[in-house]
């Protein structure tokens, strides 16, 4: 009997953990145009030292018409002038209740926002916060 109850509770544990691992926001995403719902850029999701960071691994556009890599001109700090395309813009992510909350860097106006970030039915949601105010928005999962 004691035998039984360990390899159920074995199991369980293991589906478990199978259902988390399945919801990790670790991978790549497709971020979209929320007006044209055109993919805008590719951000790889990672973990390190316990931590997760995103940065843009493809653009459609990654360079500007004199064919220099666009760069984020209003960021600032050590990300100032950096090109988008490499650029760390999800910071510090960890997890907190059911959702993992950290920082977002906007390359378009180098705005800074608290955010959290959690996969619901296999999407990315991303929840920017200003102040009492907040944009949600969907990422696709990537290639």
């Amino acid at each position: 009997m004691k035998r039984f109850c360990f390899v159920v509770v074995l199991i369980s544990l293991i589906g478990v953990s199978l259902v988390l691992a399945a919801q990790s926001p670790v991978g790549k995403w497709k971020t979209l145009d929320e007006k044209s719902g055109k993919v805008t850029s590719e951000v790889e999701i990672y973990e390190k030292s316990g931590k997760l960071f995103g940065k843009i691994v493809a653009m459609p556009e990654p360079y500007d018409k004199q064919g220099k890599p666009k760069t984020c001109t209003a960021c600032t700090g050590t990300d100032k002038g950096k090109p988008i395309l490499g650029l760390v813009i999800l910071r510090d992510f960890t997890f907190t209740g059911d959702r993992y909350k950290g920082s977002i860097t906007n390359p378009n106006d180098g705005k800074v926002y608290t955010a959290e970030i959690w996969v619901d039915d296999g999407k990315l949601i991303l929840r920017g916060y200003f102040g009492f105010f907040y944009q949600t928005r969907t990422w696709l999962k990537g290639t």
